[in-house]
């Protein structure tokens, strides 16, 4: 399975849960696992075009990937990591 690293400030609706390990074939499956485990997960990672929000970043084995390439595979052991992206000036 692979396993979704979820950063502190996405943590409301997984109850403080990190690292989460769910069944999917692609970087969408795997977020729309974490959703169906932990609703209102989704809200916070993408809009509602079904994109990433602006701010957020998302890496698979530490590679990152395009905003539009969430049909991107994943297999067993794969780590899908979401980064927020802290703006400021």
């Amino acid at each position: 399975m692979p396993t979704v690293f979820v950063p502190p400030p996405y943590r409301g609706p997984t109850h403080g849960e990190g690292t989460i390990r769910v069944q999917g074939a692609s970087v969408l499956e795997c977020l729309e696992a974490v959703e169906a485990r932990y609703p209102g997960f989704r809200e916070h990672v993408l809009s509602t075009d079904g994109t990433p929000h602006k701010f957020v970043r998302l890496f698979v084995n530490g590679e990152p990937i395009e905003p539009g390439a969430l049909d991107t595979p994943v297999a067993d052991g794969d780590e899908v990591e979401v980064l927020a992206a802290i703006a400021g000036g």
